[in-house]
């Protein structure tokens, strides 16, 4: 795991993330603007990186008080089922910690039970959502 190195707040350009985005979600490489919706809306982030750059990155939203939320967190291929997101939660987990905040919230599709529930802590509650 030595070869991963994991920053709050690291920095990244929106290129980076945005081919990691597509690469963890699936989808086509989008533009978006990583950078100021993060800087303007988060929390936080983690980075996780290797030798050749961005592997690995959680965004940490919250409401300004005391409600962290965990949002897309993505791993690439190359750093796959090394620990790298279990450790970009725990990341996650310790700075909205220091930031004051009490809880931490994630959602999550079924086929990520055993990843959020087992290898990084949360515990099941009741959640309710609205398609929009």
């Amino acid at each position: 795991m030595s070869q991963y190195r994991f920053e709050w707040r690291g920095d990244f350009d929106n290129a980076s993330v945005n081919a990691l985005h597509a690469e963890a979600f699936g989808h086509e490489v989008l533009d978006d603007d990583w950078e100021r919706q993060v800087r303007e809306h988060s929390l936080g982030w983690v980075c996780a990186y290797d030798g050749e750059g961005l592997v690995g990155f959680v965004n940490v939203v919250w409401d300004g008080a005391v409600h962290a939320f965990i949002l897309d967190t993505m791993v690439g291929a190359r750093a796959a089922r090394r620990g790298v997101g279990t450790r970009l939660a725990a990341a996650a987990e310790a700075e909205a910690r220091a930031a004051g905040c009490e809880w931490l919230h994630v959602d999550f599709e079924d086929h990520l039970r055993h990843f959020y529930f087992d290898a990084c802590g949360f515990e099941p509650t009741n959640a309710g959502l609205i398609a929009l």
